[in-house]
C-alpha cells in the first residue's frame, strides 16, 4: 500500500506547525502558500487529505472565502477528505461555503493536537 498523500495548504500562519503530527500518523506532507499553487500541485500529485485554514473576508466580490476553489478541486479527486481550520467568527461563513462543497471536518483555532489526531487517525 502506497504512503497517504496529506497537503497543507497554510495561508495565515495562526497555529503551530503540524507537520510532525502528519508524518507521524503516516503521511508524505506537502505543504503550499497559495490556494492557486495548491490546486496545481493537486493536478499533479492527488492529495488523500487537503489541510487548509479557512478565512472570509468582504472584499471577496465573487466568493464568501479564500477556500471555495479548493474545495472545488478537492471533489474532483476521488476519496479526497478536507479539513478546515477556522475561527470561530467566521462560523456563518463556513456554514455557507458547507451548503455549496463538501467540508469533511473543521476544527476551530486555536487547533489542539489532539483532536486533530482523532480526525485523522480516521481517514489513514
Amino acid at each position: 500500500m502506497s504512503q497517504k498523500v496529506l497537503l497543507s495548504v497554510i495561508e495565515f500562519l495562526g497555529y503551530p506547525n503540524m507537520r510532525p503530527l502528519y508524518e507521524r500518523l503516516g503521511y508524505k506532507v506537502a505543504t503550499e502558500f497559495s490556494v492557486r499553487k495548491a490546486i496545481a500541485l493537486m493536478r499533479k500529485t492527488p492529495p488523500d487529505v487537503v489541510v487548509a485554514d479557512f478565512f472570509s473576508d468582504s472584499d471577496f466580490r465573487d466568493r464568501v472565502s479564500n477556500l471555495e476553489s479548493l474545495l472545488a478541486a478537492a471533489q474532483k479527486q476521488a476519496g479526497c477528505k478536507t479539513l478546515v481550520f477556522y475561527v470561530p467568527g467566521h462560523q456563518d461563513a463556513l456554514d455557507k461555503v458547507r451548503q455549496r462543497f463538501r467540508i469533511d471536518a473543521a476544527l476551530t483555532l486555536p487547533v489542539r493536537e489532539a483532536e486533530l489526531e482523532a480526525v485523522l487517525r480516521e481517514w489513514v
